[in-house]
C-alpha cells in the first residue's frame, strides 16, 4: 500500500468545461442507455490545494470559493452541508488522511450556471486533486464516476454522466452509455486542420443569467421516466450524437451544424420552454449571419448558454458576436479553445 508523504506542497488541478452536448438527456437513469457527443474546452475549472502536516491545532480543512469571495473552515466528518455542498461532499467522499491539513481554493472563469458542465468540471478537478492525498490513483473514468456519485448519491440531485466524463477526458468525445451509468468513451481524433477549423468556428454565448433546474425540467423528467427508454423523444436525441461524431471525422461542418440544429429542435419537443426566448433571439441572429448550427447547451431552459457553429468567414463570426453583445447587455461572448487534455494534476513543493 502506498503512503502519502507528509510535506508542505501545493497540488494543482485543472479540468475543461463542456459544450455542444448533442445527445444530452440520454445519459440519464430514465433513458437507461444513451449516445452523447460533446467537446471539452477552455476556460478550465481550477483547483489548488495547499497541504501540510496536521498537528491537531487549528482548522484542518479550509474551503476558499474564490468566485464567491468566501473562505471558511469545514470539518470533513461533520454531518450535513454548509455553504457549498458540492465542494464539501467531494471532500467528504475522498476520506483524506487525518494527519493532513489543507486549504482548497476553487476558481473558474466560466460563469456559474452557464449550462457548460462547470459544476462537474469543478468536482472532477477537486476529486483529481484530492486523489493525490490518498493511497493509489483513480483512473479518469473512476474520477468521473466518483464526481457523478457525489451529486447523485450524496446530494440526491438529478445528474447524467456526460459532463463528468468530458471533464475527465477532454477533447472531442463520443460517449456510448450501454446501461446507466456505465459507458465507454471514444476520443475523436482528427487531423490538426479539422481540429483548428472547428475551434475557429465555434462560438459560446452566455445568455445573461445562471441556468437553474426549474419546474420545467421536473415536468420533462416526469414525462420521460414514464415514457420508457425507446420513446421517440429520447431516440431522436441519441441520433444526433452519432451524426455529430461522423460529421467531425469527415470534417463536414455543415453536417455537424445540422446535427446541432436537430438536437436543439429535439430539446424543444421535450418542452417548449427548454429553448428560452433569449436563445431563440440568438439563434435568429446566428441564422442571419450564415451560421451552420446552434446548440442550446445542457438540458436547456431559462438562462444558460448556446454554442454556435459559424460559417467559413471569420469576419462574419466577429460581426455576429458584436451584434449579439449589442442586442442585450447581459449577453456575453465567452472565448473558448478546444482542450486536447482532460483532467490534469501536478504538485509544487513548498519550502519548510
Amino acid at each position: 500500500m502506498q503512503t502519502h508523504p507528509c510535506r508542505k506542497r501545493i497540488i494543482n488541478s485543472i479540468a475543461p468545461i463542456r459544450i455542444c452536448d448533442n445527445g444530452g438527456w440520454t445519459d440519464t437513469w430514465f433513458a437507461e442507455h444513451g449516445k452523447i457527443f460533446n467537446i471539452g474546452v477552455y476556460p478550465y475549472a481550477e483547483v489548488q490545494i495547499q497541504v501540510e502536516p496536521y498537528n491537531g491545532q487549528g482548522d484542518r480543512t479550509i474551503i476558499h470559493a474564490e468566485n464567491y469571495g468566501e473562505r471558511y473552515a469545514r470539518v470533513p466528518e461533520k454531518l450535513g452541508w454548509d455553504r457549498h455542498p458540492l465542494l464539501e461532499a467531494a471532500i467528504q467522499c475522498m476520506k483524506i488522511p487525518g494527519d493532513l491539513a489543507f486549504q482548497v481554493t476553487i476558481f473558474s472563469e466560466a460563469p456559474a450556471g452557464a449550462s457548460t458542465g462547470t459544476s462537474a468540471a469543478v468536482t472532477v478537478a477537486l476529486i483529481g486533486a484530492l486523489d493525490r492525498l490518498t493511497p493509489g490513483r483513480l483512473t479518469p473514468h473512476e474520477v468521473a464516476y466518483t464526481a457523478q456519485s457525489v451529486e447523485v448519491d450524496l446530494l440526491k440531485q438529478q445528474c447524467g454522466i456526460q459532463d463528468q466524463l468530458c471533464s475527465a477526458y477532454g477533447g472531442i468525445n463520443y460517449i456510448d452509455m450501454h446501461r446507466y451509468p456505465r459507458a465507454s468513451v471514444s476520443s475523436i481524433q482528427v487531423p490538426n486542420a479539422i481540429w483548428w477549423e472547428l475551434e475557429r468556428r465555434l462560438v459560446l454565448v452566455y445568455l445573461g443569467k445562471s441556468h437553474s433546474s426549474s419546474e420545467v425540467h421536473k415536468k420533462v423528467i416526469r414525462e420521460l421516466e414514464n415514457a420508457g427508454p425507446e420513446c421517440p423523444k429520447i431516440a431522436d436525441l441519441r441520433l444526433t450524437a452519432e451524426k455529430s461524431r461522423d460529421a467531425v471525422y469527415a470534417g463536414d461542418f455543415r453536417a455537424l451544424g445540422q446535427a446541432m440544429i436537430e438536437n436543439t429542435e429535439a430539446q424543444g419537443r421535450l418542452h417548449s420552454e427548454l429553448i428560452s426566448p433569449q436563445a431563440h433571439r440568438v439563434i435568429e441572429m446566428a441564422r442571419a449571419h450564415g451560421a451552420l448550427g446552434w446548440k442550446v447547451n445542457g438540458a436547456g431552459g431559462d438562462g444558460g448558454s448556446i454554442t454556435i457553429l459559424s460559417g467559413p468567414a471569420s469576419a462574419r463570426k466577429r460581426a455576429l458576436i458584436r451584434e449579439i453583445e449589442q442586442e442585450n447587455p447581459s449577453f456575453r461572448h465567452i472565448p473558448i479553445y478546444l482542450s486536447r487534455h482532460g483532467l490534469r494534476t501536478w504538485e509544487t513543493e513548498l519550502p519548510d
